[in-house]
């Protein structure tokens, strides 16, 4: 298995550098743009601004029409369409990385024709890549992938997507002759924080349909999403000299520490639920025996499912201060997203020219519900139908994250084929 990083651009005809879908992805993903969660800032990281006037500079060498980056850090440009009459679509993709991992001083490492076996990440030999832990490496034998070297996740989440527009964009606007109404083409901020959409125009964007790039895998099509909250559990204790502290002090990390034990783990926690079972998911927590925080995701398939895993939480707050006087634990629930599939009946044609759009680039769609969210739950919510598409990343959100650019290319000949299909709708 060859391991290296990307071949210098070249172009065939002896004339400048082509940029291709791999130099842009790595170029991309060795900008830090980790999402902030306890920020009012938006963009929530100086690190997407960064990103986003790198691709504002991009859209503009590429000629794409009223190309900006507003105040908010929210990139946009519109691929002029060639056939009149037809209907605007938008192109979205994310900036920001995950904050449940690092992803200062990526270090991308290249492998070609990678050799089906897994993959030991050099800079912590500790971490590999597990062929058996990873749902369709197997077949990724022979491809191209692209992974970090274990001390930082990839961003491939979603920097494969943001790389694929731009590389779709790119040959659009090379290829005049292809027919297509407008595109427009959105980078967003703070999507893994929940707030992708806080700050978008949809009247400014003033398109009928949109797709996130944002999806693992290959000719995946993603109609559905989680609903999600997240709770914010705090507990207030008492802190008193330890030499000092028989019945006088209240540990609020001892009651945070019986509070995450009595989580319904055996039915409601990511590590033992798959498919449409929902989930209670404590994944920060912080603080000192005064005070200590927990940060719980609250996700279902079923909306009003919500409401009852709340219940859950209130439940043990309410048993724990029973148990223990003089402590208070107080739980504020937050709306994140809710689930995109009874929004984009609105105009059923986005899933259905997106499932035409992946048999005409040669491939089988594979319909999916995300245990997971996009900025399309929000958007569809909001009024624009926005199914998801996969962009060819593995194990997002942690330091054994990786991409195969063979699907990350089949993501590109999609958007190709879903721009001649909507030139052809009315």
């Amino acid at each position: 298995m060859g391991v290296k990083q990307p071949a210098e651009r070249s172009n065939a005809n002896g004339g400048a550098p082509v940029d291709t879908l791999l130099d842009r992805f790595i170029r991309y993903v060795k900008v830090e743009t980790t999402a902030v969660e306890e920020t009012k800032d938006y963009p929530s990281s100086p690190g997407q601004l960064e990103l986003g006037r790198l691709l504002t500079d991009e859209l503009k060498a590429l000629r794409l029409e009223s190309v900006s980056m507003d105040e908010h850090g929210i990139v946009m440009g519109t691929i002029p369409g060639n056939v009149p009459g037809a209907p605007t679509i938008a192109w979205f993709a994310h900036m920001d990385t995950s904050p449940e991992f690092t992803a200062k001083n990526v270090k991308p490492i290249v492998h070609k024709n990678y050799d089906g076996k897994d993959i030991t990440l050099p800079g912590d030999p500790s971490r590999i890549i597990r062929v058996s832990e990873t749902e369709g490496m197997a077949e990724l034998k022979g491809k191209t992938l692209i992974s970090t070297d274990g001390t930082t996740l990839l961003g491939a989440d979603d920097k494969s997507g943001v790389a694929v527009i731009m590389t779709a964009a790119a040959h659009l606007m090379a290829h005049p002759e292809i027919k297509r109404g407008p595109i427009r083409v959105v980078y967003t901020c703070d999507e893994e924080v929940g707030r992708g959409t806080d700050k978008l125009d949809l009247g400014k964007i003033n398109a009928v349909v949109g797709y996130t790039l944002d999806g693992d895998a290959e000719a995946g099509l993603e109609n559905e999403t989680w609903s999600a909250d997240v709770a914010v559990v705090t507990i207030t204790g008492k802190n008193i000299h330890p030499g000092y502290a028989k019945g006088r002090m209240i540990n609020a990390i001892r009651l945070a520490a019986q509070f995450v034990d009595r989580l319904p783990w055996h039915r409601l926690a990511p590590e033992t639920t798959e498919n449409r079972d929902g989930f209670l998911h404590p994944y920060v927590i912080e603080g000192g025996v005064p005070e200590t925080r927990i940060r719980v995701l609250l996700r279902s398939f079923v909306t009003a499912e919500l409401a009852q895993q709340a219940k859950i939480l209130h439940s043990i707050a309410d048993t724990i201060m029973a148990e223990h006087p003089g402590a208070k634990i107080t739980i504020e629930v937050k709306e994140q997203y809710r689930n995109m599939i009874e929004y984009l009946a609105k105009d059923p044609r986005a899933v259905k020219l997106a499932e035409q759009a992946i048999r005409n680039a040669g491939l089988k769609p594979h319909f999916k519900s995300i245990r997971g969210g996009t900025d399309g739950s929000r958007l569809s919510e909001k009024g624009l139908p926005t199914p998801n598409l996969s962009v060819g990343m593995y194990n997002f959100h942690s330091p054994l994250e990786f991409a195969c650019l063979e699907q990350m290319e089949s993501a590109v000949k999609i958007l190709i084929e879903l721009a001649q299909l909507w030139g052809r709708e009315k």
